[in-house]
């Protein structure tokens, strides 16, 4: 079946985003096909259209960007029975194609009427992350840990996480955002300035640009450092952390039960229409948008 997408003409600048159709199949055993109403943005998403991650997420002419979407249950494969046509769900794609009408995906979790559905479109790709790092770097109550960005989408979800733990969490952020992080939970620290003689349990990198060799000397080595994006993982010795599939609808149903249960404060969200995708990946890449950007269907 056809529907309306955001297709890539090829890796390049954000013009390379075209208004298209792309071919959506009917949902496999274990899948669903959702109605898309609300589609997350990722920095990943701007990496993936300029070409940078072309040997992880090749991406050739027609590809669909978009890890993350919100919308309502079109149809169900065979075997799934915690939904049905007419449910309304936020979805995780892990293999794209969240920038159009329609989608097929392997997992999933129900939107409570409480959650609106832009909050239930950013919440997917950050809150899975958030859950899978925390649980990779098994962190407790009473251990430090130092978070890299904890103002961003992943961030924000971490921090509140891992303070709802006993975690101490020590928050590298911006001066301006000091605030921000401690009505979250956290100890704010210039980003800039990490380095220090406080020692701490383990690291999570959810920034990707900060100085993460100084991170490491605060951990005492790479046993317990872990990041989502930085390019030097493997120089430097620490996890690169991916999608784990056997804990993925574990931790977005435990991430929506939070978020309906008021337990949980997202980073603001911009909502566009998704004929301006393009110009939604320019104004992120200037840095003229900042927070989570949607695109609504």
């Amino acid at each position: 079946m056809k529907t309306t997408a955001v297709v890539l003409s090829g890796y390049g600048a954000p013009d390379v985003l075209r208004l298209g159709e792309t071919e959506v199949a009917s949902p496999a055993a274990g899948q669903i096909r959702v109605a898309v109403r609300y589609a997350g943005v990722g920095p990943t998403d701007l990496a993936i259209r300029a070409g940078h991650l072309a040997a992880v997420f090749p991406a050739g002419p027609g590809t669909v960007l978009g890890f993350e979407a919100a919308g309502v249950v079109e149809s169900v494969g065979e075997g799934v029975t915690d939904v049905s046509a007419g449910d309304e769900v936020a979805v995780l794609l892990p293999r794209l194609g969240g920038y159009a009408g329609l989608v097929v995906a392997d997992f999933w979790a129900p939107k409570p009427a409480s959650v609106s559905w832009a909050d239930a479109a950013a919440l997917p790709a950050s809150g899975e992350a958030a859950v899978r790092v925390l649980d990779q770097l098994a962190v407790g109550s009473g251990e430090t840990m130092l978070l890299l960005g904890a103002a961003g989408s992943v961030g924000r979800i971490a921090t509140q996480l891992a303070a709802a733990r006993g975690v101490h969490v020590v928050a590298a952020v911006r001066p301006a955002d000091f605030a921000l992080v401690e009505g979250l939970g956290a100890t704010p620290v210039d980003y800039a300035a990490i380095g220090s003689d406080q020692k701490v349990d383990a690291v999570f990198d959810a920034s990707g640009r900060s100085d993460l060799p100084a991170a490491i000397a605060l951990a005492g080595g790479t046993k317990r450092v872990i990041t989502l994006s930085d390019h030097r993982a493997r120089e430097l010795g620490v996890l690169l952390s991916d999608i784990v599939t056997d804990g993925v609808v574990p931790a977005l149903k435990l991430v929506m039960d939070r978020l309906a249960a008021g337990e949980l404060a997202l980073q603001p969200q911009t909502v566009s229409p998704l004929a301006d995708a393009a110009a939604v990946h320019a104004r992120l890449a200037s840095g003229e948008l900042r927070g989570k950007a949607l695109l609504q269907l």
